[in-house]
């Protein structure tokens, strides 16, 4: 039986995509600069807010369009890395009533990576707006992966403290306070090797489902993630997540499994989803997990972001656009250890403060409570595009700065101590619109981190 719905879970997303694809064989789109808008009337109102740029919809391409790139990367966690991405892109025509106010009319997303310490993950994942001219959007994803080098600091106010460590795990020597996350993880020897390092491997499978309202400003949201089996294992006896497992700290250390119903609020009026350049996005998203539901565990998580872009100084710069996030979670007692580490919203998942989603001068999950605030700041300055082949390419700088917070309580908000900063430069390339290469480099006091990475952080 298990069989039979991962093959209908693959089928479905090229069901819906291909399903649209009748037109793909037609004759030739209309040069660029001949803009076709809505040729055919709208089955139903949408915002002019949402609509795409007159400059966007010049570019957008028409049909169907693969894109792909190497994902390449090192980091002293996971060792070198190399992978790939690919992604299918169905436009419809620009006489479609849709093409001016969707991304795309239906998207698969295939990808795979693999590193030299043995990080294993591949996954699916489908996006099908306005799905048969609807006011219904579906989404999904069948996920599998082994990470031998997840990162776990604890779940309280604690991980705030400052990285220390013996020189060589020697005692007899002074300890070193204030360390960089490269000497702190080095100095990581003998009976503490491995000290704040687990296994953990993951297989789910999930849908959801969002229903537009208002001129598609608005969307509720209701999915289901069936079967999050999640097997945990420390690599070392003296590991902290073992330490802690053993004294009843936190739960969810072994085999278990989290089957989860979502819903969710959203409030949008961005321009192009992958890449806006004015407009907001607003979320409330929430997470119950039941015994009910075949879950190994009563909890619940809700996450808060509210997202803005806006452009500065059109009439001088091209593009060049201000884009701000501010972001808030709380998730509830009884919650196994790894599920603090993330925070669930309805384009994806954000990864505990600390990483290329939120704190890109720190570590991954480096600082990890039951509440959790972040706010993230970007200039994306457009200095350069062109067109190689059929394939157009636009180059931005990017530099960013970043803050953010963790708190045992949610009426401990209020201690400004917790909060930590990293800022830095980036730069992006966006190809044809829809697919965002991302290149970070933040700094903070424990250091410098490099990101690669597919699409926008927020």
């Amino acid at each position: 039986m298990k069989k039979v719905v991962l093959v209908s879970f693959f089928l479905l997303p090229a069901f819906l995509a291909f399903g649209q694809m009748k037109d793909s064989d037609d004759k030739e789109s209309a040069k660029k600069d001949s803009l076709v808008k809505d040729t055919f009337k709208l089955p139903f109102k949408i915002s002019e807010k949402q609509r795409l740029s007159d400059e966007d919809l010049k570019e957008k391409k028409e049909g169907t369009y693969f894109t792909g790139e190497p994902d390449l990367s090192f980091d002293p966690e996971h060792g070198f890395g190399a992978g790939g991405e690919l992604q299918l892109f169905y436009n419809g025509k620009r006489s479609d009533p849709f093409f001016a106010y969707t991304p795309y009319r239906s998207q698969i997303d295939l990808s795979a990576f693999y590193t030299s310490k043995e990080e294993r993950e591949f996954e699916l994942e489908w996006d099908v707006p306005y799905i048969f001219n609807s006011k219904w959007r579906l989404r999904g994803h069948v996920s599998y992966e082994v990470d031998p080098d997840y990162l776990f600091f604890g779940i309280t106010e604690k991980t705030l403290k400052p990285l220390s460590y013996y020189p060589g795990n020697d005692s007899a020597k002074g300890i070193v306070n204030n360390a960089s996350f490269e000497d702190y993880s080095n100095n990581q020897l003998g009976s503490i090797a491995n000290y704040n390092t687990y296994q953990q491997e993951e297989k789910s499978i999930g849908v959801t489902m969002e229903r537009s309202w208002f001129e598609g400003k608005f969307r509720t949201l209701i999915g289901y993630e069936y079967g999050a089996y999640v097997t945990s294992t420390p690599l070392n006896a003296n590991a902290l997540v073992a330490q802690q497992a053993a004294t009843g700290l936190i739960t969810g250390l072994g085999s278990t499994r989290v089957t989860m119903v979502q819903l969710g609020l959203i409030y949008d009026t961005r321009d192009l989803e992958d890449d806006p350049s004015k407009g907001s996005f607003a979320e409330i998203t929430n997470e119950f997990s039941n015994a009910v539901f075949g879950s190994g565990f009563n909890f619940n998580r809700t996450f808060f972001h509210y997202n803005h872009y806006q452009r500065l100084l059109p009439s001088t710069f091209k593009k060049m656009v201000f884009a701000f996030r501010l972001g808030m979670g709380y998730t509830s007692s009884g919650a196994p250890f790894y599920e603090y580490l993330d925070q669930w919203i309805s384009e994806g998942d954000i990864n505990g403060l600390g990483g290329p989603q939120t704190l890109r001068g720190y570590t991954t999950s480096r600082f990890v409570a039951p509440v959790m605030a972040l706010a993230n700041i970007e200039l994306r300055y457009r200095f350069c595009q062109a067109d190689i082949g059929e394939q157009h390419l636009s180059f931005y700088a990017v530099p960013f700065f970043d803050a953010g917070g963790v708190w045992d309580a949610l009426y401990r908000i209020g201690y400004l101590n917790n909060l930590r900063f990293s800022e830095g430069p980036g730069a992006q390339i966006t190809w044809n619109e829809d697919t965002v290469l991302r290149f970070d480099c933040g700094f903070s006091p424990e250091g410098s981190q490099f990101y690669f990475s597919i699409g926008q952080i927020f």
